[in-house]
């Protein structure tokens, strides 16, 4: 699980009644595909043949270009988890990513399952022995493309479930 039992209402957009607003959701959907698109090759070269994550990173982008609703890009989401679900190790993980990608378009939050699954990812593609190596250099990879804006939002995220999220911003 990579979701807080209680919202951080940080998470939720001002309209639902939190404090996030629709920009900011929109940056945390845009750097939440550009971590899972950082990996995406590790699902592809397991699956060449399946669109699915690719779609949901796509969907994740689109949604915030206004070109496709929420329900899309968190249904495109769904399907890219789906995708992973018969696989194991790197390729799974680089689904998984893409697939809360698609869902932060829904729930804001899922942005760090993004960058976690990516992390796992590249800690699973790694060398033996070279994981938790590979694991912090995706980290501090995605640390600096958070735009300056969510920064802050996202590193007080990423201390505070860390728990949950396997350790992966230990960077």
């Amino acid at each position: 699980m990579i979701l807080p039992k209680i919202r951080d209402p940080r998470f939720v957009t001002i309209r639902r009644g939190g404090t996030l607003t629709d920009a900011d959701h929109h940056l945390l959907a845009l750097w939440a595909a550009s971590c899972a698109e950082h990996v995406l090759d590790l699902f592809e070269s397991a699956r060449p043949e399946d669109p699915r994550p690719r779609q949901a990173i796509e969907h994740a982008r689109a949604w915030v270009r206004g070109e496709v609703t929420m329900t899309q890009s968190r249904s495109a989401g769904g399907h890219a988890m789906g995708a992973a679900r018969d696989l194991r190790g790197a390729a799974r993980h680089a689904a998984y990513a893409a697939g809360q990608a698609g869902a932060v378009a829904h729930v804001a939050a899922h942005e760090l399952g993004a960058a976690a699954y990516a992390i796992k990812a590249a800690r699973a593609a790694a060398p033996e022995g070279e994981g938790e190596a590979a694991g912090r250099r995706e980290c501090r990879w995605q640390r600096d493309r958070l735009p300056e804006a969510i920064r802050e939002l996202v590193l007080d995220d990423q201390r505070l479930r860390s728990d949950i999220c396997w350790s992966a911003f230990d960077c």
